[in-house]
């Protein structure tokens, strides 16, 4: 990692880290598939560690669960201080990517996974749970918003950390 991507406080910026993970999403998907993808998704990207302007970034990817047109690639990313021999887990993500036909820009089907292993056993399941959980969770976000009584949530926000101004 190099001086100029750092930010302000001397650190790797967050959004060089998601950027490589976009493209090594878009590389493992397209290698899987085939085929063009693009990012549908990106699942929530929480930073565990800093990572320091000299370090080596390593990001590891695979494919682990895939639909008829769509896949969740797993990314997990490690910084090393070469020097002092030190590894550490900074990411770990997940994003949904989707084969498209070139000419149409449709979304297209792509091939399924040969799992040979109790882990890609495992990881495709888990990826399975994850696409069902998120479809559940927009639905009830939805239903939830269209039932919302908003007058009544603004009168709650007095417990909350934030101030009503209306401008005169």
């Amino acid at each position: 990692m190099v001086p100029s991507y750092a930010n302000f406080g001397g650190k790797v910026h967050g959004g060089i880290i998601l950027s490589l993970m976009d493209k090594i999403a878009y590389t493992c998907a397209a290698s899987h598939a085939r085929l063009y993808c693009v990012t549908a998704s990106v699942d929530s990207v929480n930073f565990l560690n800093p990572v320091e302007v000299g370090e080596l970034l390593t990001l590891y990817a695979s494919v682990n669960y895939v639909g008829r047109s769509s896949m969740e690639v797993g990314i997990r990313v490690e910084s090393e201080d070469f020097k002092q021999g030190v590894c550490k887990h900074t990411n770990t993500s997940y994003f949904s990517m989707v084969a498209l036909d070139e000419e149409t820009r449709k979304p297209v089907e792509i091939p399924g996974l040969a799992l040979q292993s109790e882990t890609e056993i495992r990881r495709f399941i888990t990826g399975k749970f994850r696409k069902q959980a998120k479809r559940r969770y927009a639905e009830e976000f939805t239903k939830m918003g269209n039932e919302l009584d908003f007058a009544a949530e603004a009168l709650r926000l007095t417990q909350d950390n934030c101030k009503i101004k209306f401008p005169d």
